[in-house]
């Protein structure tokens, strides 16, 4: 029986908080917020990018992130980052992960910075 943790979705993973924060230290892993700048704001993982999934842009500004680098995707509660999670994946990344449970999930501190 599988479960949710490392199921394989069409194209991208679902990882548990604690296996996310494993994954994220890989050299040359991106770490994309995909909530509002305001949700950004009141605290992110350290190093992350925010580009807002429901920006009329995001397809743009994601195009120009590596497509082959491993990119790992949260938001608030794992939502919104499953629905980009799967939009990166349709536009040819080839190691997409997202975050189960988001940052209201997530155990460490999060950054303001």
């Amino acid at each position: 029986m599988s479960t949710p943790e490392n199921t394989p979705q069409p194209g991208y993973y679902n990882l548990t908080p604690a296996q996310f924060s494993t994954e994220i230290r890989q050299p040359g892993a991106v770490l994309l917020d995909v909530r509002r700048p305001d949700e950004f704001a009141q605290g992110h993982l350290p190093d992350a990018v925010n580009i807002e999934v429901t920006a009329p842009d995001f397809a743009q500004r994601v195009a120009a992130l590596d497509k082959a680098a491993p990119t790992y995707v949260y938001c608030r509660s794992g939502a919104r980052s499953a629905k980009a999670a799967e939009q990166l994946a349709q536009a040819g990344f080839t190691h997409v992960t997202n975050m189960l449970g988001g940052v209201l999930d997530w155990p460490e501190p999060l950054t303001m910075r």
